[in-house]
């Protein structure tokens, strides 16, 4: 009998493998990134904050980054389907591929989850240390990487400052007219420079 009461326990404990378990992931992620940084955030801490086993983090996102996108940065894919996309065609349009694929997640929401980032960034430094991270390790290393470029930290740093730097003008401070211009503008305007920052001369 008490083995029984034993094993109804812990069936309670545990969330079932679907939705509900994902939404209980990103939520305690939220707030792990938040509390303790990307670094600092573990995959065991935040199943442990959501009640579920610590393997249903690469059951839905692939892994902590992807935790970290959706969750934070509320993109729809992992940083690996990022990648994806952006290495998906000639790599001197790759500066291309890298505005319209943010800009047109960044307008489905009205850039709202975008400014809620930022203003977190200015108050907790925590936030700044994750959001540096996810950009400058998890995207534009890797690509640069793929790509086979030299001076792979300066440029992906340059690169992260640039989408940043993008995403504040359009969602946060909405200097005009680059706040409500459509997306072919920008990356008509943008991509070039982020292309150099890429594959192009530095010196």
């Amino acid at each position: 009998m008490a083995r029984v009461e034993q094993v109804n326990q812990k069936r309670r404990g545990r969330r079932a493998a679907g939705e509900d378990t994902r939404a209980a992931l990103l939520a305690a992620a939220r707030e792990t990134f938040v509390e303790k940084g990307y670094d600092g955030a573990t995959v065991r801490a935040i199943a442990a904050k959501a009640g579920v086993d610590a393997a249903m983090v690469n059951h839905w996102f692939g892994g902590k980054e992807g935790l970290f996108a959706q969750s934070v940065l509320q993109l729809p894919f992992d940083p690996g389907e990022i990648l994806k996309r952006l290495l998906d065609g000639p790599v001197e349009e790759a500066g291309e591929r890298i505005i319209r694929t943010f800009v047109t997640v960044w307008d489905a929401t009205g850039g709202g989850t975008f400014a809620a980032l930022i203003r977190s960034v200015t108050s907790q430094q925590e936030v700044a240390n994750a959001l540096r991270s996810f950009f400058i390790n998890a995207i534009f290393k890797n690509l640069l990487t793929e790509i086979g470029a030299e001076q792979r930290d300066l440029r992906a740093t340059l690169c992260a400052t640039q989408m940043v730097g993008l995403g504040i003008v359009r969602y946060v401070v909405h200097f005009e007219p680059l706040a409500s211009v459509d997306i072919d503008t920008v990356v008509r305007a943008i991509a070039p420079n982020l292309q150099r920052y890429l594959t192009g001369d530095l010196d």
